[in-house]
């Protein structure tokens, strides 16, 4: 003779399992550590800094044209 099951808890326990599939996807396609995360913003601030500080400034009037 067979077990009795509860057939709610077992429905339950299969729509459990497949979310816990679907995020395990969901972290593998779209998760970064924090780490990683702080290491990109890090590199793009200093991307900005780095560019900032090599544009030219050629107003040397306080009129904001060029003297030419």
């Amino acid at each position: 003779m067979r077990k009795v099951i509860n057939l709610n808890r077992e429905r339950k326990a299969r729509k459990r399992a497949a979310k816990a599939g679907d995020a395990a996807a969901n972290r593998e396609k779209f998760g970064r550590t924090k780490a990683q995360r702080k290491a990109e913003e890090a590199e793009t601030v200093k991307l900005i800094r780095d560019l900032d500080g090599k544009k030219r400034n050629d107003r040397t009037d306080g009129s904001g044209k060029n003297s030419a």
